[in-house]
């Protein structure tokens, strides 16, 4: 039986490899090529692309997953998807004031060539990201309920 960290990380890798997955389409696809999340990391890491997505996938899974399994998954509201949906925009709106402009991208990317598409982008994003971290969660909880009624 997993106990709830490890349904968050789980759930937090899972998300972390669809959000991912989708960036590197948006990039492929030459869409808003300002907006590299793991660049930007890697450049405030020294540079290394590694360390970029190093950091990507520790926030996802450690940052985002423990969270969630500590005070979303608690939420007296909804079901799991729509409480890690719920988590996507709080993080979404964090990163749009506080991480955005410590990038040197300015309020909510603002500053960037892409402009207005950096916030709906990453919204876009970041609610794909919520909903399948709380998605996997429930299904992980989903689960253990059935392994330990049996």
């Amino acid at each position: 039986m997993m106990n709830k960290w490890i349904k968050g990380m789980l759930a937090g890798l899972v998300a972390t490899v669809v959000l991912s997955v989708l960036m590197v389409m948006k990039g492929k696809m030459g869409l808003m090529p300002d907006v590299n999340v793991i660049a930007m990391l890697a450049g405030k890491m020294g540079g290394s692309i590694a360390m970029g997505w190093a950091a990507h996938f520790m926030i996802g899974v450690i940052g985002y997953g423990l969270v969630y399994a500590l005070i979303f998954s608690e939420l007296p509201f909804g079901n799991h998807t729509t409480r890690g949906i719920a988590m996507g925009i709080t993080g979404w709106l964090v990163m749009m004031v506080a991480v955005m402009p410590m990038m040197g991208a300015g309020l909510f990317g603002l500053s960037m060539p892409s402009g207005m598409m950096v916030p709906l982008a990453t919204l876009m994003l970041h609610i794909v990201f919520g909903a399948v971290l709380g998605y996997v969660f429930g299904i992980a909880e989903h689960s253990g309920e059935h392994a330990t009624a049996s």
